[in-house]
């Protein structure tokens, strides 16, 4: 599903991707009525709580007035824990719930505006009356979609590091909420908020929303990560150098033309392009949640049989694709991230990177121009033993 971005798209309340993120994106809420009419969550409460059961899924249920104030429990839970609480004022928050129901996944289809590596998840809430988690502010972009109940929403200030917090070892809740706004939403409502926007959720009823979150790694995270990438690279001989220096007035005294060294090391080895792209494809694509890919022993041979014979490859759902173009000394090239690693592709295979990150469904059909293509079929092949592709006998 592509659009234009001068297109009016519903989900964004008829307003153009255009629009939407120069208007709106990462500065101002924006309340949409009915982004998607008619919703019907794929789910309910007692599903959602079934996940809260499972060993993988990162689950939690916030009580506002438990043993503690805001008191916070960790799953996975135990089925008898449900019995046990209050008839109001709690939450029960589920993550990635995408990658466990294609069904929930599909609603990451609507966001195809947006790059798709930014996309972290759909973490969906289950909430009794006056439910809620405390007004928080979060450090990146959200889209809340009401998809069972009624909800209230309220919007607050701007927050940075220096908002002060309540003394709480778990949850980051504000010490002071200064209210803006506040809306009712019901099924098929959507609020979008960004970064660091206080806000407040509050159960007015039985009610799930459905929160699609974005990946926006820290500058910190950028800086110690993606050094600690490059240093893997150097050579232990290669060192701070200071050849050609003149003698020293002062021998205690780090000199200014001592610092233009040492930027000028620092600069050499982490101002290339190609290497900080490298880096943050794989950053990017890291999957959540890696021990769902399974992997599996197939050779060119065997795979190429299986799809002749009406078998679908299908992406992983914790699998995480994307692409890019690349130079290399003579030539340009397409380097293709996977699940946090990387290679280079050949640039005539372009298309076929596009079909892997978005059809539903590879098959002998829509693979047809590159069946006979060696790298193309060893690179199916690659997917599939890293569990990337599930190859589906049908």
């Amino acid at each position: 599903m592509s659009n234009p971005i001068d297109t009016p798209l519903e989900i964004l309340g008829g307003i153009s991707a255009d629009v939407f993120l120069r208007d709106y994106w990462q500065k101002k809420p924006l309340l949409i009525r009915q982004a998607i009419p008619d919703f019907v969550s794929p789910l309910d409460g007692n599903d959602l709580a079934g996940l809260s059961l499972e060993e993988l899924v990162e689950s939690r249920i916030v009580l506002e007035h438990g043993e503690t104030p805001w008191q916070l429990k960790q799953g996975p839970f135990a089925e008898d824990i449900y019995s046990g609480l209050p008839e109001r004022d709690w939450t029960l928050l589920v993550q990635s719930v995408d990658q466990f129901s294609p069904e929930v996944a599909e609603v990451l289809e609507h966001f195809k505006f947006l790059p798709s590596w930014r996309i972290d998840d759909v973490m969906i809430s289950f909430a009794v009356p006056g439910g809620s988690v405390g007004p928080h502010y979060d450090n990146y972009d959200v889209f809340l979609l009401q998809a069972e109940g009624q909800r209230q929403w309220k919007i607050g200030q701007m927050c940075d590091n220096e908002s002060l917090l309540l003394n709480h070892p778990d949850l980051r809740i504000l010490d002071s909420f200064e209210q803006t706004d506040e809306w009712i939403l019901e099924p098929g409502d959507m609020l979008y908020l960004p970064p660091r926007l206080a806000h407040w959720g509050i159960a007015q009823t039985d009610c799930l929303t459905w929160s699609v979150g974005f990946r926006a790694p820290s500058s910190a995270e950028v800086v110690t990560h993606y050094a600690d990438f490059v240093a893997r690279f150097l050579p232990d001989e290669q060192r701070y150098s200071d050849a050609g220096m003149s003698p020293v007035s002062n021998p205690n005294y780090i000199r200014p033309e001592d610092i233009k060294r040492l930027r000028q090391l620092i600069n050499e080895q982490l101002n290339d392009d190609r290497m900080l792209l490298t880096w943050f494809g794989q950053y990017m694509t890291e999957p959540r949640y890696p021990d769902l890919l399974i992997r599996s022993e197939l050779s060119t041979d065997e795979l190429l049989h299986m799809l002749e014979d009406g078998a679908v490859l299908t992406r992983n759902p914790t699998a995480r694709l994307a692409w890019s173009h690349i130079q290399l000394d003579t030539e340009s090239a397409a380097v293709f991230f996977v699940s946090g690693n990387s290679r280079i592709i050949s640039e005539h295979l372009v298309a076929l990177l596009d079909l892997l990150c978005c059809a539903d469904a590879i098959h002998i059909e829509n693979l047809q121009p590159w069946l006979n293509d060696a790298e193309a079929v060893t690179l199916l092949c690659e997917l599939v033993k890293q569990g990337s592709l599930e190859c589906v006998d049908e």
